[in-house]
């Protein structure tokens, strides 16, 4: 079977042992997360663990697979999701489960469900995670139990939101914070870190955090320096000024010796496509110095709120939903404005609290990003959309199928390192995101030669083709094109310095 990549002999083989594990996968071509060749072999799983690689001919097994056409990988790391509710609320997690994902970061764009105390009505973007009854974790301890009680589909870990912090202490969020409320953020960002959060993320382009300062963001990341915990961005603006908000966020970074994320990379607007050469320069510029990445999702169109300031015709702007309006999901903001003989943005006014998919990126632009070497994948979708971007059920399947093995944009093995152990590093998850003996099972099973997404804007909730498998701590979650009923996540606390997983950048 040719898929793409290097088939090299296993170093060592275990045989003829009498040993009973729970799981053997056997002749599968093992892509272990390294970006090193693939090759072939069985692997043994017991306890949740990674227990053999190698010839295990001579072992026995409760259950086995045999996999001889197919891939096994880590399973993969959604690095940007808004699953903190939905975790909780559906956890089967099937949109993420069926890509091969088994783990999800939560609280991403600076939003979160913990630590979370509402003083009224959701702000925005907020409600992109729930409803106002869905907050109720106080803390991170609180929200990990919960996780760990629910048991969900796959791993959580967790980011603690500036907007959320901004909520819990401010009458307003259209202003910058007083000292006292910085002081009593970070607080609360101490006490988190100190629960097993993996760090702080903005979300600085929204009009909940817009008018805080940089200062006041670097007064919170301040709290990450002593628990080497990571800052993410949703930057100030990811339109014409968008070398002035990476710079922003690399000096955040910098002045408190915090690893920078930049979410989403991407050129949006018409007016910044052809835009990556010049965007991919300042990530590299900055990575050379400090410790610097990105994430990105392979899609040319995003996703959120329906924001005024990113109304135009310059592209389609279509609606997905609308709390005044709901009849007016599916259609695009211009078929809309042209239906009620308005303008586009009267339109978008009278359609508030909205959602929308932006299709203003350049598919260029996309795969430059998506194919540098500081880029990890995230889905970034939105569960609660009743019509959701395909990307939450079909970021990581596109990744391997359309843009590594239809387009060659990158090697299959490179395609897993940068939904594997890339991400696994970075967010200090060290025994995920890689298979090796003593590492956690998860696991996915693919057909090299057939995976892809089948999710549309039409029809966006649609299984992939070509996951076989999915294991997650050890236990068969999926199978089948269909959940196995056993569920078997956890909550993943932080373990380390986050700082020890960067690396500066030097090609």
């Amino acid at each position: 079977m040719n898929i793409g990549v290097a088939i090299t002999a296993y170093p060592w083989a275990i045989k003829d042992v009498c040993v009973i594990y729970e799981w053997v996968i056997r002749q599968a071509h093992i892509i272990d997360g390294s970006a090193q060749p693939s090759y072939r072999a069985d692997l043994a799983i017991t306890a949740g663990k990674i227990a053999a690689i190698g010839n295990l001919s001579g072992v026995q097994a409760q259950r086995e697979i045999v996999a001889s056409n197919w891939v096994l990988a880590p399973g993969f790391i959604d690095v940007h999701t808004h699953d903190d509710l939905q975790v909780i609320r559906n956890p089967d997690m099937l949109p993420k489960v069926s890509q091969g994902v088994t783990t999800v970061i939560v609280g991403n764009c600076g939003i979160s469900a913990s630590p979370v105390v509402l003083q009224g009505e959701l702000p925005d973007p907020m409600n992109l995670l729930g409803a106002v009854e869905d907050f109720s974790y106080a803390d991170l301890a609180s929200y990990a139990r919960a996780v760990n009680e629910i048991q969900p589909a796959v791993n959580v870990a967790a980011l603690v939101g500036h907007t959320a912090l901004r909520n819990n202490h401010m009458d307003r969020l259209d202003r910058a914070a007083t000292a006292y409320e910085i002081a009593q953020m970070r607080a609360q960002l101490h006490l988190a870190l100190e629960q097993g959060a993996l760090g702080l993320s903005t979300g600085l382009a929204y009009a909940s955090a817009i008018e805080s300062t940089t200062e006041e963001v670097q007064a919170l990341a301040e709290v990450l320096r002593e628990q080497g915990g990571v800052y993410t961005t949703h930057l100030r603006t990811e339109f014409d000024g968008i070398l002035d908000a990476m710079e922003e966020a690399f000096a955040i970074g910098h002045s408190v010796n915090a690893p920078v994320i930049i979410s989403h990379l991407k050129c949006a607007g018409a007016g910044n496509w052809g835009r990556s050469k010049e965007v991919l320069g300042a990530l590299e510029t900055a990575a050379r110095k400090h410790w610097v990445g990105s994430d990105c999702y392979p899609y040319s169109a995003s996703s959120s709120t329906l924001d005024l300031q990113q109304v135009t015709r310059d592209f389609d702007i279509v609606i997905t939903w609308s709390e005044p309006h709901p009849e007016q999901g599916g259609k695009t903001l211009a078929a809309i404005a042209d239906e009620w003989q308005t303008s586009l943005m009267d339109a978008a006014r009278r359609l508030q609290p909205a959602g929308a998919v932006y299709h203003g990126m350049n598919e260029q632009d996309v795969q430059a990003i998506l194919a540098h070497p500081l880029t990890m994948v995230g889905s970034d979708g939105l569960p609660v959309d009743p019509l959701p971007h395909p990307r939450l059920w079909g970021a990581f399947p596109r990744v391997l199928g359309h843009y590594s093995r239809d387009l060659q944009l990158f090697s299959l093995t490179e395609a897993v390192y940068k939904m594997t152990r890339l991400s696994a590093d970075r967010f200090g998850l060290d025994n995920r995101g890689r298979i090796e003996v003593g590492a956690a099972a998860d696991l996915v099973l693919f057909d090299p030669l057939n995976v892809r997404d089948t999710a549309t804007f039409a029809a966006p909730q649609q299984l992939a083709e070509g996951i076989e498998a999915v294991w997650v701590n050890g236990i068969l979650t999926y199978c089948n094109k269909a959940m196995t009923g056993q569920r078997a996540g956890k909550f993943l606390h932080r373990q380390r310095d986050l700082r020890k997983g960067f690396f500066l950048f030097n090609e």
